[in-house]
This record gives structure tokens, C-alpha cells and sequence, in this order.
């Protein structure tokens, strides 16, 4: 088969596709719960709660497979975890309006922050090390996971695991499609998805007045931007730099900042760069050419748009798959990241103890002031890395400095 005039071939667009739609089950199955929760907490109406995830799904579709498509590079996209998290926990208290208002001001920094630079500035001067061993804290837990579902579920935890390794040993590339579809094969054999339940239905978006406080810009707008900041963007930054991908992070910043700023008066919270299911989709399980990864970007983009296009109903499928099932397919297809972030921090033996510290204080995820581990694992790995090795001509940022 000759390849296109792009150099794609259509074998290529094989690992990539499944790649995307396992980060799309996991972003889903996983933690979206976290957004009806919030939108019952704060006595949202169907039609808004359809709304707010119409608006974070397509929004997150559509900036996620523009700038995979502009930059040809794996920019997986997502909505903000820890963010609605957070919103949960305010929302109940502050008019539907004003957070709306707050949303609009969150997304307006992001994009002045891109429009800055300094982001960018920050990531860059983070060693490698360090960003190698915050990654792996992050990841650690989906691994642990991946086993400690046998406690409640074994035979399907032990048969996945099973066929993963076996997998690995006769076609490595196939293996994380493999325990998909055995997963799914086994679940359907059990009587355990019943997809007779789901009735597909157009999503239909609601305009919400954004209205603007004081109140709404310290307690919600201010530590959303922040949340998002540091448990988001930055882990996902440097998801990016491990698997040797470049792209800045200011356009980003602006893109996702933009795309959450049309978004927010039809509920969406915030969009940003994805860390955890985006190393589903920049590893080489995604495809052994990572100039052929950014595949995965489109395709993330193309089932967004799909789920959001059909709001609750088609979200909701996602999330009646078995928890167990969930982890430890994250976790299968995130032990290349794992490995990989694991032997980078390792790598240095002169910086190998700073990444170690912020590996293990990442793993700890301990949350302070409302901000998560992965801030607090990044600030142990750096004071440590300054007060040993500061004044020492060291590398930082793949530069020399004295």
C-alpha cells in the first residue's frame, strides 16, 4: 500500500484510535462522576447538567485535535479533575451565575498567562529528573490500581493481566487493544453491560447569564486557576517533555484558555492540557513513531465531540463499566509511562535522590491548602534539588548552570 502524500498509512491509524479511546474510557469511567455529583450538589437542572457536559466534552474534542492537528504532536486535552473537585464542594453555596462569572475569569488567565510566557519559562527550568519522577508519583497509583482491583473483582483482573502478558510476549503492539476487547468480550458474556438501558439523545446546550462578584472571584475563579495550574498543566507539561514532544506550553495555555472562555456560559469549568490519560496516547503504545502519535490527538478530538454531541446518555455508558475494569485497564496501558518516567528519574546518579524525593512525595498525594500532590511532590523534588545541589554547576532545563 503506497502511504499518503502525509506518509500515513492506514495501518497507522490503528494504535492511535485505540490508544484514544481507552484515554477516552478511563477520562470517563473514571472520574466524570465527579461532575454530576457537583451538578447535584449545586440543584442543577437536567438540561444544565447536559449542558455542562456537552460544553467540557466537545470543548475539550475540539481544542485537543486542533492543536494535535497544528503542532503533530499527541496534545491530549481534558477538563479539569481537581478543578471539579473543588467546584463541588462551592458550588452548593454560590449562585449558578456567578460561577459561570468565575469561570470566564479563570479562563481569561489562562490565556493571559500563555499570552505571557512565564509558564513556559517555568516548565523549561525544571530538570529532568525531577520532571521524570513527578510523573511517575502521578502514575504510580493508576499502576497499584491496575492490581488492587482483584480484591473485589479477581477473575477479571486475573484474566486481563494474564492476557496482557501474553500479549506482550507474541504482539506488543496489540496488547493494550487485546485486554479492550477481552475486557469488553468477557463483561458482555457475564451479562454485566446491559447497553439495552442506553437511549441516545441529542445534548442541548443552555445559556447561563454569567454574573460577576467579589465572593465568586476569590472563592471560586482564583483557586480554580490555581487547582488547575498546578495539578493539571503542569503534570501534563511535562507528560509531553518525557516522551520527547517540544511544543510550547503558551499556545496551549491560550488554545484551552480560549476554548474554556466560549465554553463557560454553557457550564463548561475548564480545559487543559491532560496528564494521566494523556500518557495513554504519547508513549510508544500509541504507535512506535512519535511522529505518528499526534493521530491519537484527532482521534481523542473526534470521540470528545461524539460523547458531547449526545451529552448524558453517551457518557453515561461509560461510566456503567466495572470499576475494576477501569483501573486495571488504566493501569495495563500506563505501565510503559510508568517504566519509562521511572528509569528517566533513575537514569542521573547524581540527581537520582532529588528525583526519588519527588517521586515518593508525589506518590504520598498529600493535599495542602486545597492544592493536590502533584504541586506539593514538584516543590519537595526542587527545594531538595536546591539545597543539595544549588551553587553546583548542574543541568537544568538542558542547559549548564553554575
Amino acid at each position: 500500500m503506497n502511504p499518503s502524500p502525509a506518509g500515513l498509512r492506514a495501518a497507522d491509524f490503528f494504535s492511535p484510535t485505540v490508544a484514544a479511546l481507552i484515554s477516552v474510557l478511563v477520562n470517563y469511567g473514571g472520574t466524570f462522576v465527579l461532575v454530576f455529583q457537583a451538578a447535584e450538589l449545586a440543584g442543577l437542572t437536567p438540561g444544565q447538567t447536559a449542558s455542562w457536559v456537552w460544553a467540557v466534552s466537545v470543548g475539550v474534542g475540539v481544542t485537543g485535535a486542533w492543536l494535535s492537528f497544528r503542532y503533530k504532536e499527541p496534545i491530549i486535552t481534558a477538563w479539569s479533575t481537581p478543578g471539579v473537585a473543588f467546584l463541588a464542594t462551592v458550588m452548593p453555596f454560590t449562585p449558578y451565575g456567578e460561577v459561570i462569572g468565575a469561570y470566564i475569569v479563570s479562563a481569561l488567565g489562562f490565556v493571559v498567562l500563555g499570552m505571557s510566557g512565564a509558564f513556559e519559562k517555568l516548565v523549561r527550568l525544571i530538570p529532568g529528573g525531577i520532571a521524570a519522577g513527578l510523573l511517575a508519583g502521578i502514575l504510580l497509583q493508576f499502576g497499584v490500581n491496575a492490581f488492587g482491583g482483584a480484591s473485589v473483582d479477581p477473575l477479571l483482573v486475573i484474566v486481563l493481566v494474564i492476557a496482557y502478558a501474553l500479549l506482550k510476549r507474541f504482539t506488543s503492539r496489540f496488547a493494550v487493544v487485546g485486554i479492550l476487547v477481552i475486557g469488553l468480550a468477557m463483561l458482555i458474556l457475564q451479562g454485566r453491560i446491559d447497553f439495552s438501558t442506553v437511549h441516545l439523545s441529542l445534548a442541548t446546550p443552555v445559556f447561563e447569564m454569567p454574573r460577576f462578584s467579589l465572593n465568586a472571584l476569590l472563592g471560586v475563579a482564583l483557586p480554580l486557576f490555581i487547582i488547575t495550574l498546578t495539578g493539571q498543566y503542569m503534570p501534563g507539561m511535562l507528560v509531553l517533555r518525557n516522551d520527547g514532544f517540544k511544543t510550547s506550553a503558551n499556545p496551549i495555555l491560550v488554545t484551552t484558555g480560549l476554548g474554556s472562555l466560549l465554553m463557560a456560559p454553557f457550564g463548561a469549568h475548564a480545559f487543559n492540557v491532560a496528564a494521566i490519560t494523556a500518557a495513554i496516547c504519547t508513549g510508544r503504545d500509541a504507535h512506535e513513531d512519535p511522529r505518528k502519535r499526534y493521530i491519537a490527538g484527532l482521534a481523542c478530538g473526534v470521540f470528545y465531540i461524539l460523547v458531547g454531541t449526545f451529552g448524558v446518555t453517551l457518557a453515561t455508558l461509560f461510566m456503567v463499566l466495572p470499576k475494576a475494569f477501569i483501573t486495571t485497564l488504566a493501569g495495563l496501558a500506563l505501565l510503559g509511562a510508568i517504566g519509562g518516567s521511572l528509569a528517566n528519574a533513575m537514569a542521573d546518579a547524581r540527581t537520582r535522590e532529588t528525583a526519588l524525593i519527588t517521586f515518593l512525595a508525589t506518590a504520598a498525594n498529600v493535599t495542602m491548602l486545597g492544592v493536590g500532590g502533584a504541586f506539593w511532590g514538584l516543590v519537595a523534588g526542587l527545594t531538595a534539588h536546591l539545597l543539595i545541589h544549588g551553587g553546583h554547576r548542574t543541568l537544568v532545563g538542558g542547559t549548564a548552570k553554575s
